[in-house]
């Protein structure tokens, strides 16, 4: 068990974490949108509340499955350098976006095998329809653990999951109440507008990483130059 400090580190950074991934706009948002325009809040909450039993799995298997890689210290700078990468390509993305994405063919291919019908497993298998979640939690899981801000025990780990499913939640549960509120779907530009808005969050996330990998190459540099002269 770490120390309280270190719990609310990995907590709080879960809950950003869990905010941030689930806002860009794709598939299961304008799902939301749609439908709560059709049918009210309660539908596109249940919608939401799939989509983050999906996105919290999917966190899940991100450091279960790498958990061990990121032990290494060359994994660990590796991952560091991925993610910020990954970070910033996304942010322009979305920052520099003209349109929204509505579909993805894995969404649509899971959806016509499995045949969901409640609103909880249409945003659960539209989740799981989309890979992409699972690679981009690989990729934060990397960054999370290369930077030390998450431990390296399963109760840090667990603790950022668990910040992970009450970010999402609130993002969905904000995006329902203003559907609900709205009674109509919103235009593309708000939509777009929204895309924005994630992909600058995105690039100063981008910015943290990239700020803390100069400062450890400095450290390293700073290191070998005092061996050497030693």
């Amino acid at each position: 068990m770490g120390s309280f400090s270190s719990i609310l580190l990995a907590w709080t950074v879960g809950v950003i974490s869990g905010f941030l991934v689930s806002m860009p706009v794709g598939p299961i948002n304008v799902t939301i949108i749609n439908e709560g325009a059709r049918r009210g809040f309660r539908w596109a909450l249940m919608i939401g509340f799939g989509a983050v039993a999906m996105e919290t799995i999917y966190c899940a298997l991100g450091f279960a499955g790498f958990a061990t890689f990121f032990d290494s210290q060359i994994i660990k700078a590796t991952m560091a350098l991925v993610s910020f990468l990954l970070m910033t390509y996304l942010g322009f993305k979305y920052l520099l976006g003209k349109s929204v994405v509505t579909h993805t063919k894995g969404a649509d291919a899971m959806e016509e095998k499995l045949h969901p019908h409640s609103a909880f497993w249409i945003g659960f298998v539209r989740v799981l329809g989309n890979p992409a979640v699972l690679l981009l939690w690989i990729a934060l899981a990397g960054a999370f653990s290369s930077h030390e801000w998450l431990g390296e025990d399963w109760t840090s780990r667990g603790i950022f999951i668990s910040g992970v499913c009450v970010g999402a939640a609130i993002w969905f549960v904000l995006l329902s109440y203003a559907v609900s509120l709205k009674h109509r779907q919103f235009s593309t530009t708000t939509l777009v507008r929204m895309a924005q808005v994630s992909g600058a969050f995105l690039l100063g996330i981008a910015l943290i990483l990239g700020v803390r990998i100069i400062l450890m190459l400095a450290r390293h540099y700073a290191t070998v130059r005092q061996l050497k002269e030693m």
